[in-house]
């Protein structure tokens, strides 16, 4: 029997083999997970990340939206979850999702599963009515709403958001008359009174500001384009949080991995495109690294624990 077609075969197997597992990242497609509609910023700064992804490493890179309902089950953050620990699924998640996922029983998130990359973005998030509301400060809010219903319009009840202006409620000593998660808060929300106050990002009512009065940012600082409206850590210093976005991968993600996804998305927040949204939206455009993004997470998981003893 002629043994040189095995030796052959298995020469070659070999080759394709080693092949295999000399192979750099990134070699096929990768989707970045947004588990929100497209449109608000994390959605168009992630797209940037993507673009640039793409355009740096010569493979596909794409944003996939997977919205749906605030409040869990993050369907977005479940496929990450889910996915191989090898970067081709990274998320791109907000606050409610590595300090709030694996605590609300969802199976698929619990244990925590994920490790920042790095935040991105503090988002310019308020609190808003329309000019013609009976109020125009947060005090004055809590004031109407002792003696009338209103109506508060949110993104989930679990988010931080929601839970800050639930938060202030409380210690302000009044009651929400309802409220409601919507997979969009803007100018149409207020103006067909679906909601009489909102939990936003500024960048969703712009088109109408001139008819929304900004009550409060919920934002480390005042937002310069609304610089009348106090943070809602002046109004209340105990529940001074802010909202961020940040990219994520599942543990075990190798470390030479992260470093290529990290070396695109840091140029990308510091590129004149990501700082011009940044200059019209009020937002916060910048990198965190993954230790300080892993610091960030542990503080604000105390300040949400905090707030959730005062809905208790």
């Amino acid at each position: 029997m002629n043994a040189f077609p095995l030796l052959a075969g298995a020469l070659a197997a070999t080759a394709l083999s080693v092949g295999a597992a000399l192979a750099e990242y990134p070699e096929k497609p990768v989707n970045f997970i947004v588990p929100w509609p497209p449109g608000d910023l994390e959605d168009v700064l992630t797209r940037m990340i993507a673009e640039d992804f793409q355009n740096e490493y010569g493979v596909a890179a794409a944003v996939v939206n997977k919205p749906g309902g605030g409040g869990g089950p993050f369907p977005g953050a479940i496929e990450v979850a889910n996915a191989p620990a090898d970067g081709y699924t990274i998320g791109s998640f907000v606050i409610g999702v590595p300090v709030l996922g694996h605590q609300i029983d969802i199976p698929a998130l619990t244990p925590a599963r994920f490790d920042p990359l790095g935040i991105f973005l503090t988002y310019p998030f308020v609190i808003a009515a329309s000019k013609d509301a009976p109020f125009s400060t947060m005090e004055e809010l809590a004031a109407y709403a002792q003696e009338n219903d209103v109506a508060l319009g949110h993104f989930g009840d679990v988010l931080p958001p929601t839970q800050v202006t639930k938060a202030f409620a409380v210690n302000a000593g009044f009651d929400w008359g309802s409220d409601a998660a919507f997979d969009a808060l803007d100018c149409n929300t207020l103006a067909s009174g679906d909601a009489d106050v909102i939990n936003t990002t500024l960048q969703l009512i712009l088109p109408c500001l001139d008819s929304v009065t900004v009550l409060a940012a919920i934002t480390d600082q005042r937002i310069p384009l609304v610089p009348d409206a106090p943070t809602i850590g002046e109004l209340d210093p105990s529940l001074n949080i802010a909202l961020w976005n940040g990219l994520f991968v599942v543990k075990d993600t190798p470390q030479d991995v992260r470093d290529k996804i990290v070396a695109v998305a840091e140029q990308t927040m510091a590129s004149e495109r990501a700082q011009k949204l940044a200059a019209e939206t009020g937002a916060l455009v910048y990198w965190m690294p993954a230790d300080e993004s892993a610091a960030r997470i542990a503080s604000d998981t105390e300040i949400v624990a905090h707030i959730g003893e005062l809905l208790k």
